[in-house]
């Protein structure tokens, strides 16, 4: 689920993804670099989408992005055969320069022990209903075609028209991001218009009154009438 897009999938949609894969003995590689360690009100969107896979790639919220860490998680049946083979054909073997970086790999240490004792779960399970509230309340106004999101991301697709959803032309995206950039607000216009909320650490996502901010900036999306 990139954060330019939050496409939400339906339910039940991974599940029935992965029972196909599994029928056919594919593996399961989920991304989780935009979802992962609490986006959605979970450790992982794999738990919220009800998805287990078997290989998983983490960054980001790592380090809670203060520094560059990815990571590549894999299942317990992907290791064991790593492992009985590399007995018969040598170790599996790979790296890069930069690789298990001390520096970068104490700041992740650190992270997720912030993450611990502070219950980030617990606050973006607080904090999440709330945003999801605020971005569906703008759903009515005349240029948003839709809002959507789970726990703490989210978009606003802003359009020209509601009923067909036709794109605003690209100087009003250009309009968008200066709008938000004037008011701001936590947010991105990018593409067609989508408003996506970025990826600030979860712990500085507090309830604040601001919920006259979108309305403000949407009044500077609309078309202004030539002198």
């Amino acid at each position: 689920m990139r954060p330019d897009s939050v496409i939400v999938p339906p339910r039940d949609y991974f599940p029935r993804v992965q029972e196909v894969l599994r029928r056919y003995d594919i593996l399961f590689i989920a991304d989780e670099v935009i979802t992962g360690f609490g986006r959605t009100g979970n450790m992982f969107g794999c738990e919220t989408f009800g998805i287990e896979p078997d290989i998983m790639t983490v960054a980001k919220a790592l380090s809670s992005a203060y520094l560059p860490i990815s990571a590549t998680v894999i299942s317990e049946k992907i290791a064991e055969a790593i492992t009985k083979h590399s007995g018969k054909l040598g170790n599996f073997a790979h790296g890069f320069t930069y690789a298990g970086h001390p520096v970068s790999a104490a700041v992740a240490l650190e992270t997720l022990k912030i993450y611990e004792e502070r219950d980030i779960l617990a606050h973006v399970r607080q904090v999440g209903p709330y945003l999801q509230e605020k971005l569906q309340a703008l759903a009515d106004h005349p240029l948003v075609g839709e809002a959507r999101g789970v726990g703490l991301i989210g978009a606003v697709h802003i359009v020209a028209d509601k009923a067909s959803r036709a794109a605003l032309p690209p100087a009003a995206v250009a309009a968008a991001q200066e709008a938000l950039a004037a008011l701001g607000t936590p947010l991105t216009a990018i593409g067609r218009v989508e408003a996506a909320a970025d990826d600030r650490p979860r712990a500085e996502v507090r309830r604040r009154g601001g919920e006259a901010v979108p309305n403000r900036g949407f009044d500077q999306l609309r078309p202004r009438r030539p002198r």
